[in-house]
């Protein structure tokens, strides 16, 4: 049998408002009256009560299938996003082994057109051009103005968005990106999936964040922060719907095992001079090379013909910068890197860190208690990370290259007090364990959805049919 729907392009963009924000914000009660101390094997508990009625094999066949389907949704839009789908996976494979089956996706890149497709391209071009990228953070966040361009595209694109959800037959969908959560969500409304899949976002921003980030729709928003707890519950967010646990980090830097000596002697780094780790993300954006030089010039004393301490600098894809910091000439010890992907050794080894303030970064460092120096951000989602180390007294901001050389020249001479206390600082603020509460959280949330969540994945209703 052959079934024709209709296109989804047919559909207002008042319609789609309608459908897409219409029943969200008040009847809903996906969220309320949930017993949050269900047992972790809720279904094993629940067997005994299908055993006179009809259909009890059908059910035993349900409860005995455990496996079951994470798709967590990203965007290669800046590196954070990707950095938290990763560390969401691993710590699933930690906790629950085989329990889980895991996807990361970019199903905007692979199943929709333009513009969703072109995403990374248009942020990567709009953060070198800051300003642009300025103006169209700020001018999208009004809701009225950002709520109608989702809705637009949300008619234009569902069928694709549906067709790349149905191909995963997703239990859990995890959402680490602001704008995977409004066209998903909608699809599993007129599917009729939302009591069947568990959906959840994860904030990847860590103090200051797009309002696209919040949705009224989602069983759960993990909050970074208690400020981005107070924006969620702000913008129509209840209470059950919120946790702040922190912002998910690889389970290699929650659970490292290695000192500090034995890294270094890893690395191939001087065992006794203090190290500063030097970073321009993933794109090797910032003053990296004014910054490393003068570095290269503070850290040395001239007076006694010997290094006060050693550099790391991490270039990430920027070939270009990395190969004129290697051709450089040295007074200290240097290491010169590219992209890695093992940024919790290399943090381990080192003292303190100079970055950008990307809070993928921001909450690495911090779990190993190393002080920060801010020397850039970006306008908008990163602008709020800056008062929340240097508030917090394990950071700094400054924009000159030759004010930070002066600032690690004093911490590794005079001012070794001032660093010690920041490092306390950083520690205190750290949270390594975030990763591993969301994943608990979403397992709990999960299990309480009790045995209709097993049902077989049947496409109860086409989105396409009905727009």
């Amino acid at each position: 049998m052959v079934m024709k729907v209709a296109t989804p392009r047919k559909a207002s963009i008042a319609e789609v408002m309608q459908r897409v924000y219409g029943n969200f914000g008040s009847g809903s009660d996906h969220n309320r009256g949930r017993n949050r101390h269900q047992p972790k094997y809720f279904l094993d508990e629940m067997d005994n009560d299908f055993e006179e009625g009809e259909g009890t094999m059908e059910l035993a066949q349900i409860g005995a299938e455990r496996t079951k389907t994470v798709l967590i949704l990203m965007s290669d839009t800046g590196g954070g996003h990707r950095a938290s789908a990763e560390a969401i996976r691993d710590a699933f494979k930690i906790e629950y082994g085989d329990d889980y089956r895991i996807i990361v996706k970019d199903v905007w890149k692979e199943y929709t057109g333009w513009p969703l497709n072109d995403m990374e391209r248009q942020y990567k071009f709009m953060v070198k051009h800051v300003q642009l990228w300025k103006v169209a953070f700020h001018t999208t966040c009004p809701k009225w103005i950002h709520s109608s361009y989702l809705a637009a595209i949300a008619a234009y694109y569902a069928k694709e968005v549906e067709a790349g959800l149905m191909e995963y037959k997703p239990n859990i969908i995890i959402s680490v990106h602001p704008m995977m959560q409004h066209i998903p969500l909608w699809v599993l409304k007129w599917q009729g999936l939302q009591k069947k899949v568990v959906f959840v976002t994860v904030i990847t921003d860590l103090n200051s964040c797009h309002p696209t980030w919040f949705h009224p729709g989602v069983d759960r928003c993990y909050c970074p922060s208690k400020e981005l707890a107070k924006r969620a519950a702000m913008d129509g967010l209840e209470e059950s719907q919120i946790q702040v646990f922190g912002l998910p980090i690889r389970p290699s830097f929650a659970r490292a095992v290695f000192t500090k000596e034995e890294l270094r002697e890893e690395l191939e780094m001087d065992p006794d001079l203090p190290a500063v780790l030097l970073m321009g993300g993933g794109e090797g954006m910032g003053p990296v090379k004014k910054t490393a030089l003068a570095l290269g010039e503070s850290l040395y004393d001239k007076e006694l013909g010997k290094p006060i301490g050693q550099l790391v600098i991490i270039c990430g894809r920027n070939e270009v910068l990395r190969s004129t910091l290697q051709s450089a000439d040295w007074n200290i010890p240097v290491k010169v890197r590219g992209f890695e992907t093992k940024m919790e050794r290399w943090m381990g080894a080192c003292d303190c860190i100079i970055t950008k303030a990307g809070p993928g970064t921001i909450a690495e460092a911090l779990i190993r208690g190393l002080p920060i120096i801010l020397n850039d951000y970006i306008p908008g989602q990163e602008k709020g990370n800056v008062p929340y180390v240097v508030d917090n007294g394990a950071g700094v901001f400054t924009r000159s290259p030759k004010e930070t050389a002066r600032m690690v020249a004093e911490w590794f001479t005079t001012n070794t007090d001032g660093l010690k206390r920041m490092s306390e600082n950083a520690m205190k603020l750290a949270q390594p364990e975030a990763v591993f509460d969301i994943v608990k959280d979403i397992h709990q949330l999960s299990q309480e959805r009790g045995p209709l969540a097993n049902m077989p994945y049947v496409l109860t209703s086409s989105f396409t049919s009905l727009v």
